[in-house]
């Protein structure tokens, strides 16, 4: 690290949890963030503060005007453009040191297996269960870890999966391929500060294992109460019928 590294990051470096070896294994990681709306926009955010070295920042929308009031990467100016171009601008002008690459197209299945494969944490911040199902096979495939955030209404949600050893629950041991209800910001609403919220600790999660601190919690699932600002922990359990990374069969 040259000495603008060293006082960008300082406040980083004084802990000694993180010290010059943790902030040198941040600054050598990739990240693939999947979304780039209420939850993608903080933790993209957070984790290019931070100095995570390599960014893969993916999301196939653009922005409109009622994505302004939670999606805090964008701004007016951005209405119209690609989500991931604007938000890898946004990035870059936030630190020159790091490697941002947008992806603009919708990752096809075989294209989530090859990103999740190239980085050391995959974060899930995208809004439908079809997404989710899709990233969550890639990194069970890959054996990346995976950091799950979801928010609707004034509720939030945060799991850390590291399902490819073999023993760890997967986001599909707890939420079934079949049968739920499609629900998401746009039909149901959002209080504004939630997604920043959720994603700030889906970023600190991926920080946390990026930099070496130790192995995340990967048998609970968070889940925030925004009116009520109480947080419930829900143990998860790994199925050994799931479909995606037990034996598939009942």
């Amino acid at each position: 690290m040259d000495d603008n590294q060293l006082l960008r990051y300082s406040r980083q470096i004084m802990l000694p949890e993180i010290d010059i070896d943790g902030q040198a294994r941040l600054l050598g990681a990739s990240a693939l963030v999947v979304g780039l709306g209420g939850l993608g926009s903080p933790v993209a955010m957070y984790l290019a503060a931070a100095g995570v070295g390599r960014l893969i920042v993916s999301d196939f929308d653009t922005v409109d005007l009622t994505n302004l009031q939670r999606q805090i990467a964008f701004d007016t100016g951005d209405i119209g453009q690609s989500k991931a171009e604007a938000c890898a601008d946004r990035l870059r002008s936030m630190n020159p040191d790091i490697r941002v690459d947008p992806l603009t197209e919708r990752l096809s299945p075989a294209a989530l297996l090859e990103w999740a494969e190239r980085v050391d944490v995959v974060l899930d911040c995208s809004d439908n269960f079809e997404t989710r199902f899709a990233v969550n096979a890639a990194c069970v495939a890959t054996r990346t870890p995976l950091v799950s955030g979801a928010v609707i209404r004034f509720e939030g949600q945060l799991a850390v999966f590291t399902s490819g050893d073999g023993e760890s629950p997967c986001y599909n041991c707890l939420y079934p391929q079949t049968g739920e209800l499609e629900a998401n910001c746009a039909r149901n609403g959002v209080i504004a500060p939630l997604p920043g919220i959720v994603g700030s600790l889906q970023a600190l999660e991926a920080i946390k294992l990026l930099a070496g601190l130790g192995n995340a919690d990967k048998t609970r699932l968070l889940i925030f109460d925004a009116l009520r600002l109480e947080w419930h922990t829900v143990k998860l359990a790994r199925n050994p019928h799931c479909p995606t990374c037990g034996n598939g069969t009942v």
